[in-house]
């Protein structure tokens, strides 16, 4: 499965999807990109004259890439469609702080898996700046309902 392929099964639409890039996958990991472009309406009131991304959008990109994406890679090979006979939901996440994230700043998203079986899939995710600091890391899971 190619990183397009990947991208193109997404269950996201512009404004909500977090994923420019998906770098590199296989059965353990995967790594992929997202910039936040100025342009996005949550910086109108997050925060005034001082516009950071709030840590749920860091949250949701972190999830798209290090969950969402890693787990239709895993998939592959049962061609389940997201976009149109399933759904996914975050059953749990243990996620730290540690930088924040502003407008134009493009993050790396990391992710390990920990285990995936009956369609549970858990990973530690790291979120890395432009610099390399560690934004965000946590550990994740969530699970896919095939309809």
């Amino acid at each position: 499965m190619t990183h397009q392929e990947i991208f193109d099964k997404l269950p996201y639409t512009q404004p909500f999807l977090f994923v420019d890039t998906i770098n590199e996958v296989s059965d353990k990991h995967i790594k992929g990109d997202y910039t936040f472009v100025d342009t996005a309406d949550f910086y109108r009131g997050h925060f005034e004259n001082f516009p950071v991304t709030p840590g749920v959008i860091l949250l949701e990109c972190m999830m798209q890439i290090g969950l969402v994406s890693l787990g239709i890679y895993l998939l592959r090979e049962k061609n389940i469609d997201l976009k149109n006979n399933a759904s996914v939901a975050m059953t749990e996440n243990n996620a730290q702080f540690f930088k924040p994230v502003f407008p134009n700043e493009k993050v790396s998203v990391q992710s390990e898996l920990e285990y995936f079986r009956f369609h549970k899939l858990k990973a530690k995710v790291k979120m890395f700046n432009q610099a390399g600091e560690l934004v965000c890391s946590g550990i994740f899971s969530g699970i896919l309902k095939p309809s």
